[in-house]
């Protein structure tokens, strides 16, 4: 059954060439069905205001057309007003770090090869303005360039890439994480592994946990085909690497060949271009470590199921609607400064109760002071 079927959905794709091939557009709800919504990156780092990234794209992943009068937001189910609208091209410069498997089994059937092309191209199509870096792992994770819009010097960090030892791969994405903490606007990390981790220092939960207020997306691009035999362009861990994708906003692809891995990146390159920033300002103002939850849709016919993700503004200390008036605040101050002072106090009056009359230490005459006197002991005589 499973072979009829992709039989089936090979000959509906075959058609569906074809029809375009001839010349006749599809029509406008196919195109509706085929479109995907994706909340990429929630930016709270100026809260209540909250900045929103969201891709449109169809099946392909390439970016969709949208009128921005159709997008609407809802925060915990209450229509939000959006101040502003904006396309990426628009706004802030996009911060990229390429995170690239270097582990040995990278030296198979020219894997590495196919993947520095690959991050070349990546480099080739970057706007100006835009920055990128590159952070290598195997059982070691190294920095090989950090943040920049020089692509000469990305060019040749790229050009210097050796491959040997095991898999880090959560180790590699909590640096990237890390290497991303001063950029400003939309950031985003592209993974590249052809293997399975087996020697990372943290756990996925640990490496997600770096991701600060600004936010970013994660995207995951497995390097092989788990069908073929070992040491072939296999050794997947595909729901490892769809499962990261999943709750860092970004998207899991898979390829087998150079060329295909080279098109994946270029592709992911004009979708992280043609994204919509949204930004609007929380009903909900305070930073109350209490998670929100959004929603992104287009307002249109036939479109396509709404986008959604979560968000926690923060506050170990919650905020308070209004702040007390100052002789609230003074009257708390003082009842803090007594219950402070009264253990320091208590020694100070026990050594005045008992210590000898200073006035007799003034003349020389002994202090009255009582000394007990001994007691016979006493013997029990059977």
């Amino acid at each position: 059954m499973a072979i009829r079927e992709r039989i089936a959905a090979l000959a509906l794709a075959g058609a569906a060439l074809t029809s375009l091939a001839a010349g006749s557009a599809p029509q406008s709800g196919a195109e509706d069905e085929r479109a995907l919504v994706r909340i990429t990156q929630v930016d709270t780092s100026r809260f209540p205001r909250v900045t929103v990234y969201v891709s449109v794209t169809d099946a392909e992943g390439e970016p969709l057309a949208v009128d921005t009068e159709s997008i609407a937001l809802q925060e915990n189910g209450q229509v939000m007003v959006i101040d502003e609208v904006r396309a990426m091209g628009e706004a802030e410069p996009l911060n990229t770090m390429l995170v690239i498997d270097v582990s040995g089994s990278m030296n198979l059937v020219g894997k590495l090869p196919a993947a520095q092309e690959a991050a070349r191209a990546y480099v080739v199509q970057m706007r100006d303005g835009d920055q990128a870096g590159v952070i290598v792992f195997n059982t070691q994770v190294r920095v090989v360039q950090p943040l920049t819009a020089d692509r000469q010097a990305l060019t040749e960090a790229i050009d210097s890439l050796e491959a040997g030892d095991d898999t880090a791969l959560y180790d590699g994405v909590a640096a990237a994480i890390r290497a991303l903490e001063q950029a400003h606007g939309r950031r985003a990390i592209l993974v590249l592994s052809d293997g399975m981790d087996n020697s990372s220092q943290v756990t996925p939960e640990q490496a997600l946990a770096g991701i600060g207020p600004a936010g970013l997306s994660i995207s995951t691009i497995g390097l092989g085909d788990p069908a073929r035999a070992p040491g072939e362009w296999a050794g997947l861990d595909v729901d490892a690497l769809r499962q990261l994708a999943e709750r860092a906003g970004g998207s899991y692809s898979a390829v087998s060949e150079a060329e295909a891995l080279r098109a994946l990146y270029v592709r992911l390159g004009r979708e992280l271009q043609s994204e919509f920033v949204l930004s609007y300002t929380s009903l909900s103002g305070l930073r109350d470590g209490v998670t929100r939850s959004l929603s992104v849709s287009l307002a249109e016919a036939a479109a396509p199921p709404a986008a959604q993700a979560e968000y926690n503004p923060g506050g170990l200390v919650p905020e308070v609607p209004q702040p007390a008036p100052w002789p609230v605040f003074l009257g708390a101050l003082g009842i803090l400064a007594a219950l402070v002072a009264i253990p320091m106090a208590v020694p100070a009056l026990t050594q005045r109760i008992y210590r000898p009359d200073k006035r007799a230490k003034a003349t020389g005459a002994p202090g009255r002071i009582r000394l007990q006197e001994p007691r016979e002991p006493r013997v029990r005589l059977k």
